[in-house]
């Protein structure tokens, strides 16, 4: 099976740095982008058929804006979350607006540029507690992924890698475990999260 994937681990504002991660000749690569265009330049260069996000892709329903203080604070994904017991921030918490907006203008964008493309939302924080990793230790998330990637015949190739480069691995494995039917949606009327089978 052919994987056109692309996982992005975005930051709220071009100022934070963006992981971005992306398959080519069985070696998973990552790369830390900061400016809006600069996303858009590589996503469109890589022609994606899937692309998988970190960052909230919609607002919880009834609400006009971000800015609107008496709409509902979460989504009915969110809300499925916290059945699970997977902790987050709410797409309303101040760097999360900002968080938010940005996903949401890239995807619209993206939508436009590239022909078919679909665009999911993840959570990389939910991804490692369902598998039982611990959400910042490196070392026992790379070895996982090193054994996962066996299967595949594919290297990560970078050893040092940033949290947002381990993020943005993470988006695209969760992209993986999408396309081969080993996934669920966390879906409502206001938005989904697609995060692994256990």
């Amino acid at each position: 099976m052919k994987y056109s994937i692309v996982g992005i681990d975005l930051a709220g504002s071009e100022k934070r740095n963006t992981g971005v991660c992306y398959l080519e000749n069985h070696i998973l690569k990552t790369t830390i982008l900061k400016k809006d265009q600069d996303i858009l330049n590589l996503v469109v260069s890589l022609k994606p058929e899937l692309l998988c996000v970190d960052a909230p892709l919609s607002i919880p329903a009834g609400r006009k804006n971000l800015e609107d203080r008496s709409g509902e604070h979460l989504r009915e994904c969110d809300k499925l979350l916290l059945k699970m017991g997977i902790k987050f921030f709410p797409v309303t918490l101040g760097p999360m607006r900002m968080l938010t907006k940005r996903g949401i203008k890239l995807k619209n964008k993206l939508e436009k540029m590239i022909k078919d493309i679909e665009i999911i939302e993840v959570f990389p924080g939910g991804f490692y507690d369902i598998l039982n990793l611990q959400r910042k230790n490196k070392k026992q998330i790379v070895d996982y992924y090193n054994v996962l990637l066996q299967e595949f015949g594919w290297k990560i190739e970078k050893i040092d890698l940033s949290q947002d480069e381990l993020d943005s691995i993470t988006c695209f494995l969760t992209g993986i475990f999408y396309l081969s039917g080993k996934a669920f949606v966390l879906e409502g009327k206001d938005g989904k999260i697609v995060l692994p089978k256990k």
